[in-house]
């Protein structure tokens, strides 16, 4: 059981930009593709992409992150067991030997450490997500779905970035797809009515021309109505504030009202819609320098709505367990691209187990057509997943990869549904 072969291709992701394939391939004919993701919206502390700079495709080609792979990474790998998951991935880490995996690249390392993944999961003749999870109990993962996009994936046509829903009344995860169908296709027809419609944004959902960042709210909870949903009991709304591309030293610039607020009546602002609407989710509500008050916002939410860790925590295992210890946040979003390997990723989703933490596995706005986050949401028994929106092929292709996990043969234990949700 060793690797024979490691390939590595520039390919293009979502938005028509380059980005890195590698191909495992193993002695026992078993192949493995990992795929790097890029976000638009990044966390400062998070694993750096190695792209080359000058005129071309705006300086975002991937060659030098190639070439990094052919001539370090592949004599690297070649001989070792594609199953030894933590020894190649610590041996990645060192070969690059920087802090943020700027020397060969995160969206090498990334590739690199997903293909391996996949390689040793094909080895065996297992799914994914059962290779993941071994002989322990798991479930489908709770989906966050995209349905307003805004801030940098909308050109900053309102100042949250996601406006999602969450389908907490679901039994399973193939209902839990079919209601936010109907409140996503409800949601276009209300926009259209109302002139309000400007297209479809970077991960799917609609692109909207609102005047105030609550008409979004305003307009999720018609569209849940209007689907013949109840706002809260059947299906709820998640937000991702963003507040770090926003944010800085403790002052928000809201563009969409035209106002400026400090840390505290940022806060106060967010609480008054937790009041207001079926809000049960609220990602990076401040900015990621911002610890005093995420730990403030944690404390007034009082288990009332799950706080999450995105550019504050960057998938990072010590900063989970700092954030535990401050009281900021309770739930971590996963991105394995943001750490760099599948261990890292797995090692922080293990740290926010231990501080008490739930955990979102998430994909990025720059996405491909790989499925490998369903399979990691699933095999660790993460609880949620968040893709994105409910369109776009890059997209689709994950949700449509839950329902084939979960109708097939030997499919997971469960549904996490509303449960998975941080509630303390």
């Amino acid at each position: 059981m060793t690797i024979s072969q490691v390939l590595a291709r520039r390919i293009w992701d979502s938005r028509g930009r380059p980005t890195v394939e590698v191909e495992v391939r193993t002695a026992s004919g078993a192949v493995g593709l990992g795929m790097a993701p890029a976000g638009a919206s990044r966390g400062t502390r998070e694993a750096i992409e190695r792209r080359d700079g000058g005129p071309r495709f705006g300086g975002l080609d991937v060659q030098r992150a190639i070439e990094g792979i052919d001539r370090e990474i592949a004599p690297l790998l070649v001989g070792r067991d594609e199953a030894d998951q933590g020894g190649i991935d610590a041996a990645l880490i060192a070969l690059d030997g920087t802090a943020t995996k700027e020397r060969l690249g995160g969206n090498a390392l990334v590739a690199t450490s997903l293909a391996v993944l996949h390689a040793a999961a094909a080895a065996r003749g297992l799914p994914l997500w059962r290779h993941l999870a071994g002989d322990r109990p798991v479930r489908l993962p709770l989906p966050q779905i995209q349905v307003f996009g805004g801030g940098a994936h909308a050109g900053r046509r309102v100042d949250v970035q996601d406006f999602m829903v969450v389908a907490v009344g679901a039994q399973s995860f193939s209902q839990a797809l079919e209601m936010t169908a109907e409140v996503y296709r409800c949601a276009g027809e209300w926009m259209r009515e109302r002139g309000r419609l400007a297209g479809v944004a970077d991960e799917g959902g609609w692109w909207p021309d609102f005047a105030r960042n609550e008409e979004a709210l305003d307009a999720l909870v018609a569209a849940i109505e209007r689907a013949g949903y109840v706002p809260g009991q059947d299906v709820a709304i998640a937000l991702d504030i963003a507040a770090s591309e926003f944010g800085r030293d403790g002052r928000y610039r809201l563009a969409l009202e035209g106002e400026e607020l400090d840390s505290d009546a940022l806060s106060e602002r967010l609480l008054r819609w937790i009041e207001r609407y079926p809000i049960v989710s609220i990602e990076d509500p401040l900015a990621e320098d911002d610890e005093r008050g995420l730990a403030a916002f944690t404390r007034a939410c009082q288990g009332r709505v799950q706080v999450v860790g995105d550019d504050y925590l960057v998938t990072n295992a010590d900063r989970v367990s700092q954030a535990a210890a401050a009281g900021a946040c309770n739930c971590v979003l996963v991105k394995p691209n943001q750490a760099g390997t599948v261990t890292e990723a797995l090692q922080a989703l293990q740290a926010a187990r231990e501080a008490g933490f739930a955990t979102i596995v998430s994909a990025r706005s720059g996405e491909t057509e790989d499925v490998a986050i369903v399979h990691l949401a699933t095999g660790w028994d993460a609880g949620q997943l968040k893709v994105g929106s409910f369109a776009r092929s890059e997209r689709m292709a994950k949700w449509n990869e839950g329902v084939r996990i979960e109708t097939r043969p030997g499919a997971p234990a469960g549904f996490a549904g509303g449960s998975a949700l941080a509630r303390r």
